[in-house]
């Protein structure tokens, strides 16, 4: 398991990735909209890591309330996994509160679940696995 990318929300997705452009040095690596949440995402590759920053494409997005209710951020920490349904099912047994039943399709072509903030000291971890 490694951290595969830190989320940050974003109100606007163009100055945001100027701005990273400029803190990183470098052009963003990748555009990709997730229809089904409502949102725009930015990747830059920082090495073993990325960097994603989440944009809304909508007002009514998990994003857009996000930003609304706790400013623009640190929106979560994604661990890669080799198997999700495995590890959802050990943090279930483990006492932690998984937000889906089921991984959903993600950007960066991966399957993703996310933990509650309350579990882990406020931070939303999301559990990432690359699609076959």
């Amino acid at each position: 398991m490694h951290i595969d990318h830190i989320g940050i929300a974003v109100k606007d997705l163009k100055a945001a990735i100027k701005t990273y452009e400029t803190i990183l040095n470098k052009k963003c690596d990748k555009l990709e909209v997730v229809e089904s949440e409502k949102v725009e995402t930015a990747f830059f590759n920082t090495g073993e890591s990325k960097v994603e920053l989440l944009g809304p494409t909508s007002s009514d997005s998990v994003i857009a309330k996000y930003v609304d209710k706790k400013g623009e951020g640190l929106h979560h920490v994604a661990f890669e996994v080799d198997d999700i349904h495995a590890e959802l099912d050990r943090l279930r047994k483990e006492g932690f509160n998984v937000l889906y039943e089921k991984p959903k399709n993600g950007a960066d072509n991966k399957l993703v679940a996310f933990v509650h903030p309350k579990d882990n000291h406020g931070v939303l971890v999301e559990l990432c696995q690359s699609k076959k």
